[in-house]
């Protein structure tokens, strides 16, 4: 390999580090928060940023300058680390008691290692190129650099020492980081002093050497905090990045093994070799798509990356978003089995709920079997769950009954398969119901976290559950609401059907021989047999009518009803102008004028007149039936007249005016009643004109 070849790779090994140093840089430099121990990491960083660019411009140009300047940078951040360690150190030693000992490092191996790295820089004149461009560089340098890398690793040695063994997980991957680089380094040195010259190779990968080494101590500065740089890991990135180095690591295995294969398997080797990759191929597939391999591996990077087994940010947001997704697949209740199973890796689990006062029954159920029982509400394990909220854990209650007093499991629990948790969903202080958890993908140790995360889960899953039933009780009601209204509607209708036959019936004696009123009376129970049945299909479809409106006449509708309505003992003064037309339907139009008419008649028994009139005024056609009775007080009038079942009539329903303003508006019209108590009422109804296309357009005011 020539000079040129070795420089470009060396540019690109040196350049990835420069990049991955740079970035680390400035995340740490946006969250600085001051602190001397900060202030030397971060010097640190930069002076390797400062080492790996001199490299890599050395590696571009080869100018004696850069190699010098590199040379510069590294002792410099050899230094740096040292002070850094120390300072650590000094922190142990304030933690362990030792302030009136001795220091851990002697004062003179410090001096020592300046020295070194002093002297390093004044005889450094040997080239990573030497053995490509045949030029020798002694012994010597090497050997200080080597003496440098191992006491670097002896003082990460003295720090993990004196690190209590419970504080060890906070610089675990610092030291992990340290090991890399200067272990790396005492190889480099090592080899280089044997042979007096750097090893090519070995001075090329050691910028991606150190870029490797960067996500270790970026872990350790998220876990020091008293570091006071605010970091912040990702765990979905931790999680990625973790499971790229495992596929890496298998696939170097993989390529080494089929090396070794074709090269040794002969005639037959590179048979093998394929062979071995697809099968390797399929192995990768089978492993990518596994939910019990991804659940490992989460519960590895938060048991060995992290404090706290959960980041309560991502997982709170999974929990809302599986909890309240829509989905066609899966109900709700689905969905809340599914939201609380996901904390612990659960790949199945049970529902069930109270049901009616009968007892808990299964509601839902997700990958496991139906369940058909019944668990009192009063039996021992929801009046536990109930009493103490806590997680029941199965098998711990196989094997430590004591710690769950008062608690019998029941005997369905024997049908659930795998059954390992049981989280009580608790609303307030009642217990809505319970979920059957099954066992694990992946071992997860269930300790206080794991429970309060449960328990707080499931009293957000047991909310939203109490949420959606109540929604739906509503919901329930208001359809017995709806029925019991239209209900009441028919029995208004069917009351005033019954008093035509019973009008009928009472004019029978006297004029049953009359032919024409034989003719009127197979009218009328024509008429009755036909609102009848109208009735009958209002009761399946509700109050709104079935046929679309049709064009109607309004003067024959007006003379008829004031027909039928008058008798010898009350006269209707009735003025109709001709050519008037509407949409409507003309049953339920004369329905509506004929109880506003029936109205007025009630209202004048003691003596008063009644007229009815049919005219135009702005677009509209207008009925208006007035009347001299006993009139409405203004509070009734302002304040219950429009409402069902408000009546000032012994015998009155309060159901005919409501429904009738509900029809004419649903017109495009308008219900206008004005009324004195005592001298009488006018009521207008304002119908938008068949014959005027601007009519449904105009807007309705009220008429003079």
């Amino acid at each position: 390999m020539n000079a040129t070849n070795v420089a470009a790779i060396a540019a690109w090994s040196y350049g990835i580090a420069v990049i991955g140093y740079f970035a680390f840089a400035v995340r740490m430099i946006l969250g600085w928060g001051g602190g001397i121990r900060a202030s030397l990491l971060l010097a640190s960083m930069l002076a390797t940023l400062l080492w790996a660019a001199a490299s890599t411009a050395f590696a571009v140009r080869l100018f004696p300058e850069a190699w010098l300047a590199a040379n510069v940078f590294d002792a410099l951040r050899y230094g740096l680390w040292f002070v850094f360690l120390d300072a650590l150190l000094q922190a142990r030693r304030q933690q362990n008691g030792l302030l009136g000992a001795k220091r851990l490092i002697p004062r003179w191996a410090i001096a020592l290692a300046i020295i070194g790295l002093v002297a390093s820089l004044v005889i450094s004149d040997g080239s990573p190129l030497a053995q490509v461009l045949a030029a020798d560089s002694g012994r010597f340098e090497f050997g200080l650099r080597l003496g440098l890398s191992i006491f670097a690793l002896t003082l990460v040695e003295q720090l993990i020492r004196w690190t209590h063994p419970e504080g060890r997980w906070s610089i675990k991957p610092l030291c992990v980081a340290l090991i890399g680089i200067f272990g790396f380094d005492l190889f480099l040195n090592a080899d280089a002093m044997l042979f007096g010259r750097i090893d090519v190779d070995m001075w090329v990968a050691r910028g991606v050497a150190n870029a490797l080494v960067i996500p270790f101590i970026a872990v350790a500065t998220a876990r020091n905090t008293g570091w006071t740089v605010e970091m912040h890991l990702s765990r979905e990135a931790v999680f990625h990045s973790t499971a790229l180095v495992v596929s890496g690591a298998f696939l170097l295995t993989i390529a080494a093994a089929g090396y070794y294969v074709r090269y040794v398997g002969g005639d037959w080797g590179r048979a093998f070799q394929i062979e071995l990759l697809f099968g390797a191929l399929l192995l990768i597939i089978l492993v990518a798509s596994s939910g019990r391999f991804r659940s490992k591996l989460r519960v590895f990077v938060s048991k060995h990356f992290f404090s706290y087994r959960y980041d309560y940010r991502e997982e709170w947001l999974r929990f809302t978003r599986t909890l309240s997704t829509e989905s066609a697949l899966q109900g709700v209740h689905e969905r809340a089995i599914m939201a609380v199973a996901n904390l612990v890796e659960s790949p199945a689990g049970i529902l069930w709920l109270e049901k009616d006062g009968r007892g808990f029954m299964s509601a839902a159920r997700w990958n496991l079997p139906q369940v058909n029982a019944i668990e009192p509400l009063d039996g021992s394990l929801p009046r536990f769950l109930e009493r103490t909220g806590w997680v029941v854990d199965v098998k711990e209650f196989a094997l430590a009954r004591e710690r769950y007093p008062d608690l019998t499991l029941p005997a369905w629990l024997s049908s659930v398969p795998n059954a390992w948790l049981i989280v009580p969903l608790i609303s307030g202080s009642n217990l809505l119901g319970f979920v059957v958890l099954d066992t694990p993908r992946t071992a997860v140790d269930v300790n206080w976290e794991v429970r309060d995360m449960l328990k707080t889960a499931s009293r957000q899953a047991a909310s939203y559950l109490g949420q959606i039933h109540a929604t739906e009780a509503l919901l329930e009601a208001r359809k017995f609401e709806a029925f019991n209204r239209m209900s009441a509607f028919v029995v208004h209708d069917l009351k005033n059907l019954v008093a035509q036959l019973s009008l009928m019936l009472r004019n029978a004696e006297r004029h049953r021989t009359n032919p024409e009123f034989q003719r009127d009376m197979l009218f009328t129970v024509e008429n009755v047999v036909e609102r009848m049945h109208k009735l009958m299909l209002q009761l399946h479809t509700g109050t709104t009518p079935l046929e679309n409106p049709r064009p109607v006449d309004l003067g024959p509708v007006v003379q008829r009803i004031c027909a039928a309505k008058s008798s010898n003992e009350r006269t209707i003064e009735v003025a109709v102008s001709s050519g008037i037309v509407t949409f409507a339907h003309e049953d339920r139009l004369e329905y509506v004028i004929g109880h506003l008419l029936q109205n007025a008649i009630d209202a004048t028994v003691g003596g008063g007149s009644i007229s009815v009139r049919l005219y135009r005024d702005a677009g509209f056609a207008v009925v208006e039936v007035a009347d001299t009775g006993v009139g409405m007080s203004p509070d009734f009038l302002r304040e219950r007249l429009f409402k069902p079942f408000e009546t000032t009539k012994p015998a009155g329903m309060g159901i005919g005016v409501y429904e009738s303003m509900q029809y004419v508006n649903g017109l495009g019209g308008q219900l206008l009643i004005d009324s004195t108590l005592s001298k009488g009422t006018r009521v207008r109804v304002l119908l938008p004109i068949a014959d005027s296309a601007a009519a449904a357009a105009t807007p309705m005011r009220e008429v003079a």
